[in-house]
């Protein structure tokens, strides 16, 4: 059998198991490739592929896990609440104010790279303010959706993370390019965030009035004020930014940038033993679930990569695109890796369709990387809360009382119009040709 049409066969029944929701993620990404690559007759060298391609995963497995200890510790601390509740003193009564406030608060809670978490913050923050003035609730959830969805892009989030371990690079190498893009579709986000507060303003004509002050501070659990660290505001701060100015530059590896910065942070601000267990039992779940889906993603890699097939399937697919279209693939992906998110779920994407991509790419002379970037602009970004693939995205509709359809058809178009922006300026700079 070609080693394209061995290929072609993982693949598809990888998104046809995922898709099918009957088998989870890390069954098929493990199973599937080792069944097909045994069958297809290469015998024990399947497990030295699949051995081979966790090797080549591991340090992105371990990033992500200490990258979300290293967060969940901080947010445990309490260093976000001092931002959380400055914001919410600032934002008042104006719904122009409100409305940026929101966007602004999703993308800082949104820095742990849980949609869950930042939804189930940001929202029951700012909806009195909304049902208070009889605001559109849609609203709301558009600007959270934005903000969070193009603060998804840091490297320790899953799209990022799911890329850079489908190509075998570094997350820092990935990510670097787009950091420009990236801060242009938050100015952006905070310009559409500014325009609805100031539409719904205008239509309902809202009186200013003033709210209890009370309702402008996020209430705490007793179980939450046990664990913050108020007195360790600044030096929480300081760690963060040393930290991801560590990633960002790469003079440290990514893993050891955020091993380093949770070790520091579990020992100042939870000097005994017992404490440190506690807040790494909590946030243990959430870590290992994904690292486990990425080491079977390197399952799934390695077999691909080492044993040909994403290279034989790369030819015949470079063969079919037309010479003078070839240039063209990365422009084409970012205007529709957003809609993308609606009908692929980032595992079968990323790990299914993003190798073959790049590696295609790569036959026409294109930088693999460019064909990440591309994808990283929409797909399961900026098109995560909206995606019916996604469970964060009903947990948004839920806190927000509104309908998945409602939601959809009111923010569909502001993310698509991010993702845009993200790719004009993507191709100003030259992360990828026109």
């Amino acid at each position: 059998m070609h080693m394209a049409i061995q290929g072609v066969i993982i693949i598809v029944l990888l998104l046809a198991l995922i898709l099918s929701k009957k088998v989870s993620a890390l069954a098929a990404l493990t199973m599937v490739p080792i069944v097909v690559s045994l069958a297809s007759g290469y015998g024990l060298e399947t497990f030295s592929f699949a051995v081979q391609g966790i090797r080549n995963i591991a340090p992105v497995a371990a990033m992500f896990i200490f990258a979300i200890l290293f967060f969940g510790v901080l947010m445990d601390a309490g260093m976000f609440d001092p931002i959380i509740n400055r914001i919410l003193k600032l934002v008042g009564n104006h719904p122009a104010r409100i409305t940026v406030g929101a966007a602004i608060l999703a993308m800082i809670v949104h820095l742990d790279g849980s949609g869950a978490v930042t939804f189930l913050i940001t929202i029951p923050a700012i909806l009195p303010l909304f049902e208070r003035l009889n605001m559109d609730k849609r609203i709301l959830a558009a600007v959270v959706a934005l903000g969070a969805g193009t603060m998804n892009m840091v490297p320790w989030g899953g799209p990022t993370i799911r890329a850079a371990s489908a190509l075998g690079v570094e997350v820092t190498e990935l990510y670097r390019p787009i950091i420009i893009p990236q801060i242009a579709g938050l100015a952006f986000v905070v310009l559409v965030a500014y325009f609805l507060g100031r539409r719904e303003g205008r239509k309902h004509e809202i009186p200013a009035m003033a709210l209890p002050k009370e309702k402008l501070v996020r209430d705490l659990t007793e179980e939450e004020k046990m664990w913050r660290r108020p007195r360790l505001f600044w030096f929480n701060v300081v760690l963060t930014l040393a930290t991801i100015g560590l990633l960002i530059s790469g003079i440290v590896p990514p893993v050891l940038a955020f091993m380093v910065g949770t070790i520091l942070a579990l020992m100042v601000n939870y000097p005994r033993l017992d404490q440190q267990r506690k807040r790494i039992d909590a946030h243990a779940r959430a870590s290992i679930l994904m690292a486990s889906i990425l080491l079977a993603a390197g399952v799934f890699t390695g077999i691909l990569q080492e044993s040909g097939m994403i290279s034989a399937m790369a030819g015949e697919a470079a063969g079919m695109i037309p010479t003078g279209l070839g240039k063209h693939i990365p422009a084409i992906l970012s205007v529709l890796s957003m809609p993308l998110s609606f009908f692929l779920d980032p595992d079968s994407y990323y790990f299914g369709f993003l190798p073959v991509l790049a590696s295609a790419g790569s036959e026409l002379g294109l930088d693999p990387l460019s064909i990440a970037h591309a994808s990283l602009l929409g797909q399961m970004t900026t098109g995560f809360p909206l995606s019916p693939l996604t469970p964060a995205t009903f947990l948004l509709i839920g806190l927000t009382g509104i309908d998945l359809a409602d939601h959809q058809r009111f923010t569909f178009k502001y993310a698509f119009l991010t993702t845009l922006v993200m790719a004009i300026v993507s191709i100003i700079i030259g992360v990828f040709p026109l």
